[in-house]
């Protein structure tokens, strides 16, 4: 291939590659986001420039928590999303509360993991046995959770053990010490994702599961660890959660659109196959200073929600167009449209 020396050559991105040769990463674009959103809160209120991120990061962390699991899931391709857990991360605040005011505060965060992926469990029985849709068997966990987490929430008379309060508000050197724990996991999710067996073949069946199949790899296995990790996630979120605000049946709530949004928007392939755990960060500091941003100027709860599933569209879209899983429904689609005028120019005639 020869190149013109009397002109540079143009920037284009070609699959997440350049026409230079320089590599676009999967997260590029919600880093840009979180930039742009960063510049607009230090215009709409001057002051510390370094306090809207100071404070993104206390509440960041959490969320990329949870990201983390619902990205190996939506990993596994299309179909494979799990809306349980906002109700697991509710239902494992009381769990850690409850456990940790006989055993100690780790003892109690151990347990609201550990609660989380019993109910996780409960999805992976429907799926791999029942053959339900993974959004209908995580749904019908949802609501079985949200029967326990009522039932837990009438019977609980305890508060978050102080020393774990402590560890959740702490910080080093201004950088609040649960970032760098969570910041901690990402990392070793991600060598995971690259140099684990478990790992390669979550990537492996997103991409294709019957390939994945018949190259030895147990589907129905790797499946059922993504689920229970998810779960087991979003239970260690609740208990830490517990701790940084306080037990609530609605603890979790806005939890189950973020979590996927913020998979989404951090460069995870919808339709499986491509996991990006540091899209999880930038993602989530994306949505914290966005929902910070709104809040600013006055918007609802429900117009932040409208706007944050506007954003998971268009981003669903363009990354399919762009990864090429969305040419062909747009082929058909453009298809459908250009015969029925052919029909009715026809019919007319």
């Amino acid at each position: 291939m020869s190149t013109d020396l009397t002109s540079p050559p143009a920037t284009r991105v070609i699959g997440g590659r350049t026409s230079l040769g320089i590599t676009w990463p999967a997260w590029g674009w919600s880093l840009i986001g979180v930039l742009a959103v960063w510049a607009l809160i230090i215009i709409a209120r001057p002051g510390t420039p370094f306090e809207p991120i100071a404070q993104a990061l206390s509440l960041a962390p959490f969320l990329v928590l949870v990201a983390l699991g619902q990205m190996l899931v939506i990993t596994l391709g299309p179909g494979n999303i799990d809306v349980s857990v906002g109700t697991i991360i509710s239902m494992a605040s009381y769990v850690s509360v409850a456990v940790g005011a006989s055993a100690g505060p780790l003892a109690g965060v151990v347990a609201a993991a550990g609660a989380g992926a019993v109910a996780a469990l409960c999805s992976v029985l429907a799926i791999l046995l029942l053959r339900v849709p993974p959004i209908i068997a995580t749904l019908a966990t949802s609501l079985i959770v949200s029967s326990a987490t009522l039932l837990l929430a009438d019977a609980s008379r305890n508060a978050a053990d102080a020393s774990l309060r402590v560890f959740v508000n702490a910080k080093v050197l201004g950088i609040p010490v649960i970032a760098i724990v969570v910041l901690a996991i990402t990392v070793v999710i991600a060598l995971m994702l690259k140099r684990t067996r478990f790992g390669l073949s979550v990537v492996a069946v997103g991409q294709s599961a019957r390939a994945a199949e018949r190259a030895g790899i147990r589907v129905w296995a790797i499946t059922a660890l993504a689920y229970i990790a998810s779960g087991t996630f979003a239970g260690l979120t609740g208990g830490l959660l517990a701790a940084f605000i306080s037990p609530s049946t609605v603890l979790g709530t806005s939890y189950m659109l973020d979590s996927i949004a913020v998979v989404v928007i951090g460069g995870t392939l919808i339709s499986g196959g491509r996991a990006v755990p540091a899209g999880a960060w930038t993602g989530a500091l994306f949505f914290v200073l966005l929902s910070g941003l709104l809040n600013l100027v006055g918007w609802s709860i429900g117009a932040q929600n409208i706007l944050k599933g506007v954003l998971v569209v268009a981003v669903v879209i363009v990354s399919a167009t762009a990864a090429g899983t969305g040419r062909s429904s747009l082929a058909r689609l453009r298809e459908s449209f250009t015969s029925r005028t052919i029909k009715k120019e026809k019919n007319n005639g």
